[in-house]
């Protein structure tokens, strides 16, 4: 084979091995009011959701919290995390309750479990998505149990 063959071999070859590394973006899903009501009511599956809005200084301030939060994530099975618009998803931000920003909620199986307020950085919100998840999956099994 040529060189130039085997560079362009070299360099498609370089590009699958390197691309999921390149694009390996946190795991946020972004809820709009076409998707928020389908993920959100997932059946055993807790939602952590930032709502925010492109103008609030305190939601700029946050950096990459939010995808960062996703990244540490994301062995987290039963754990998704998402993120509002309040800007253009008015209707969904109103439906929730929400009237500061940038406000986060976990849902579980469609339900408001818990709102969070404390430090804003990302082990913090990991071990308070973990355990609200682990509460509210608690209660809902026990719900189930005693519905039977």
């Amino acid at each position: 084979m040529s060189k130039v063959v085997h560079l362009l071999l070299l360099m498609f070859a370089s590009f699958f091995l390197l691309n999921p590394i390149i694009n390996s973006k946190a795991e946020v899903i972004t809820l709009t009011a076409d998707t928020f009501n389908d993920k959100v009511n997932e059946k055993d599956t807790a939602w952590f959701v930032q709502f925010c809005v492109p103008w609030c200084k305190h939601c700029k301030n946050l950096g990459t919290l939010w995808e960062d939060l996703g990244k540490a994530m994301e062995g987290e099975d039963e754990i998704e995390i998402g993120q509002v618009d309040c800007g253009t998803n008015k209707e969904i931000c109103n439906k929730v309750d929400i009237h500061s920003y940038p406000t986060f909620k976990l849902f579980y199986n469609g339900e408001e479990a818990a709102k969070y307020k404390g430090a804003r950085d990302v082990e913090s919100l990991r071990l308070f998505a973990v355990e609200e998840t682990e509460k509210a999956a608690t209660k809902a099994q026990l719900d189930s149990d005693q519905e039977l």
